[in-house]
């Protein structure tokens, strides 16, 4: 019996080969009819035997193209037309409807295969692609996903490319930035002085870096700088030029077997590694020969090549291991315009290997580390924007939350679908916050999102919740305001799909509290609704505000003072000491925080003799670095240093003075630096777990979030001393424990409470 049947298929279905395929299943299937790109996602009529229809079904659920993602199929049964010779793809409809995005995709096997392969076309270009890899977010403009939609609208097909994309059988059939050496984009090599270079631009950048220069490479979403990873005097060259004297750098590894030499690598971290995805994975560094300068951890940043740039950058006589390090002023986003690459980088780049291919949407590198079988985010951008956080039983349309200031982002909903935006870095700096705006309006834009009401972090000044009142006054909406910290509870919720009440173990750097102190060592009971705090630490003095956060000497001597120890301990100079004693002694401009990063600063300070740090985070990463892997606990393992508490105010709070008498008493007796700074986070992972087992005797699931959980050792060691002591404890695995996954816990804040109301704390403040 003949059919017809109509479908309405959402979801990532477009930029991934969707079409092709259905053309190709329908052919398989002997059925006529047509498909079509939507701005809600992709239609189909189909008409055949009744058993040819079924088999079509079955193959579209059991197996669609490999980078696509069906969230919603709804069909419906029509009459026959009985007039149609064959399966069609038509000119997608321009109806206001939404769709989802890809994410950009690292280079196939198939088109890596071609581009080493001298008798193929494309071989060594630079930007071969195919329905199964290639740019997608980068390079789009508007939606449907046509290539008229693109950047690739300024590059016109050739006869060839036009058959390729018009050829069912070809693998590229309707792939949009399908092109070739004769129509598509081109690269180009420019000396430091920005003069076109003559010869071959890729041949020009080999030899650049294999002759210890350094030079911006530009990608997929951003320009780097790169340099051979193997010469330190290469390496020193890039810190000093950039002005980054500590700051770990990523590399680019040729292959899998580059990363073996000088890297252990574990299955969970091989698998992220090579995915399409291709993200900076955190590895443990082996004793190989990689200059100081890389790392002061004994974890690195690795990557593979995930553009055809990159894996030619690699050929003949090339390193097998680059430096690739995102090219940008200093706290600004990476660069995605040639020009303005070549003003920015002048003095720093000694050559740039440039394309004419536009970058649309910026878009840097993610960075993650595997923990226990799960991803753990330091930085979710590339290869993972803007696919979005899918949660079937919800509805999240208009919500648009704001994130924080430091590792800013923000969250988008509609219907079940909780849109992140990639890494934009901290909003204290005009490039940064415009960059955040123009995202902002991208992400709206695109996915036909129209804010119903906002959330932001209570922080009066932070950018993102000043950019949050003047949207809500432009626009007359509602604006509901959250906790810092309650929002990174709910993050850690809702990255796991809890919905029940929670024992939170919160602590990072910097938030603003209920009581409108610093927080950042808090333990925290509630759920979505409302929250409250059972436990922290004792607070710390931060002399100058702002400027202990940058001169964490100042914070070691506030930890000496209020252990009652001498100064002179901390490493200040003697005036400076002197001024910090009086504001300490009398109070002046020394506000307090109960925050676990500023006590890894003053440690870091203590330890390390460290007085100023160069980027956020140094301190508790230098730390970490000293540290030797975590420890493996046993149910009835004790806590190296002392471990006391006391109530303040209905919370109790860990004492620090004890530990920090106990470490410095072990620096005096000339302890060697690992073991101090092994024995300091053990305690820690023991106090976790005595407030735990004091403040959570109903055994509530425990989450973990704050950016201090990007720290292996913590992360590891109290999951495994919460869990031997029967626990549940959960992570993060979609979204960063830090900043950056903040706005997905407002967004679930807001999503409970009803606009124009705060979502309350216990006492219903």
């Amino acid at each position: 019996m003949r059919q017809r049947i109509y479908l309405k298929i959402r979801g990532i279905v477009q930029g991934v080969g969707f079409r092709p395929y259905l053309h190709r299943t329908a052919n398989a299937c002997h059925l006529v009819g047509w498909a079509k790109n939507t701005s809600g996602g992709v239609e189909v009529q189909a008409e055949g035997e009744e058993t040819d229809i079924k088999a079509f079904l079955e193959c579209l659920t059991s197996s669609p193209p490999p980078m696509s993602c069906i969230e919603d199929l709804w069909t419906k049964n029509m009459e026959p037309l009985n007039r149609e010779k064959e399966f069609v793809i038509q000119k997608s409809s321009k109806r206001l409807e939404a769709t989802l995005i890809a994410p950009d995709i690292a280079t196939c096997k198939d088109c890596e295969k071609e581009l080493f392969t001298p008798s193929d076309r494309r071989y060594q270009y630079p930007f071969i692609n195919c329905t199964n890899c290639g740019p997608r977010f980068t390079i789009i403009r508007d939606l449907p996903y046509d290539r008229d939609k693109t950047v690739m609208s300024e590059f016109h097909m050739c006869p060839q490319c036009q058959k390729e994309y018009e050829d069912i059988t070809d693998r590229r059939y309707h792939a949009q930035p399908d092109c070739c050496p004769e129509c598509g984009p081109r690269v180009f090599f420019l000396d430091a002085a920005g003069r076109s270079v003559l010869g071959d631009p890729l041949t020009t950048a080999r030899h650049y870096l294999s002759h210890g220069r350094i030079i911006a490479v530009k990608g997929i979403g951003g320009i780097h700088l790169a340099c051979d990873a193997f010469d330190p005097q290469a390496v020193e060259r890039l810190r000093a030029r950039k002005h980054r004297p500590e700051k770990p750098l990523a590399l680019m590894a040729a292959s899998m077997d580059e990363v073996r030499k000088i890297c252990l690598v574990s299955r969970d971290e091989e698998r992220l590694l090579t995915g399409s995805a291709r993200p900076i994975v955190l590895l443990k560094r082996k004793d190989a020969a990689l200059p100081r300068g890389i790392s002061f951890s004994r974890r690195i940043g690795v990557m593979l090549p995930y553009t055809p740039v990159h894996l030619l950058l690699f050929a003949q006589d090339s390193p097998g291991l680059l430096v690739m390090t995102s090219a940008n002023r200093s706290g600004c986003p990476v660069l995605t315009d040639n020009d303005q690459a070549a003003d920015v980088l002048s003095g720093i780049a000694d050559g740039y290997l440039l394309n004419n291919r536009p970058i649309e949407n910026r878009c840097d590198d993610s960075v993650v580390m595997a923990v226990d079988g799960k991803k753990c985010f330091l930085r979710r951008s590339r290869g993972y924007a803007p696919a979005p956080l899918i949660f079937h039983d919800r509805d999240f349309s208009g919500i648009c939350a704001m994130g924080a200031e430091q590792k800013g982002s923000f969250a988008l909903g509609r219907d079940g679908h909780v849109f992140l935006s990639p890494h934009i870095g901290d909003l204290k700096n005009m490039e940064t916050f415009d960059h955040y705006q123009t995202m902002l309006d991208t992400y709206m834009r695109l996915f036909k999102i129209t804010p119903k009401f906002l959330v932001c972090d209570r922080h009066p000044d932070y950018f993102s919740t000043q950019a949050a009142r003047e949207m809500c006054e432009k626009k007359g909406l509602p604006l509901i305001r959250v906790w810092h910290h309650h929002a990174h509870m709910a993050s850690c919720m809702a990255d796991n799909g809890l919905n029940t009440k929670v024992f939170g173990i919160i602590w990072d750097g910097t938030g603003l509290g209920d009581d409108h102190t610093i927080w950042g060592g808090e333990f925290l009971e509630g759920d979505y609704e409302s929250f409250r705090r059972v436990g922290s630490i004792r607070p710390i003095p931060l002399p100058g505000a702002d400027q202990a956060i940058r001169e964490i000497g100042r914070i070691g001597a506030a930890l000496l003072w209020d252990a009652g120890l001498k100064l002179q301990a901390a490493p200040l100079p003697e005036e400076k000491l002197k001024a910090v004693s009086v504001m300490l002694d009398h109070h002046i401009a020394c506000p307090n925080a109960s925050s676990m990063g500023r006590l890894f600063d003053g440690a870091a300070s203590l330890l390390l003799g460290l007085n100023q740090i160069t980027f956020d985070g140094e301190g508790a990463m230098k730390v970490e670095a000293l540290a030797e892997d975590v420890p493996v606990f046993h149910k009835d393992s004790r806590p190296p240093y002392p471990v006391t508490f006391y109530m303040d105010q209905q919370v109790r709070r860990f004492d620090i003075r004890p530990l920090i008498r106990a470490v410095v008493s072990d620096i005096e007796q000339h302890i060697s630096g690992p073991v101090i700074a092994g024995r300091f986070m053990e305690t820690l992972c023991h106090m976790a777990l005595l407030q735990t087992r004091a403040l959570n005797s109903r055994h509530l699931p425990v989450v973990l979030s704050g950016g201090v959980f990007q720290n292996r050792f913590l992360l590891c060691g109290i999951k495994q001393l919460l869990t031997l002591h029967g626990f549940t404890v959960y992570t993060h695995d979609r979204v960063s424990p830090g900043d950056e996954g903040v706005s997905l816990g407002q967004l679930f804040i807001g999503a409970n409470a009803r606009p124009g109301m705060e979502p309350a704390k216990k006492e219903g403040i």
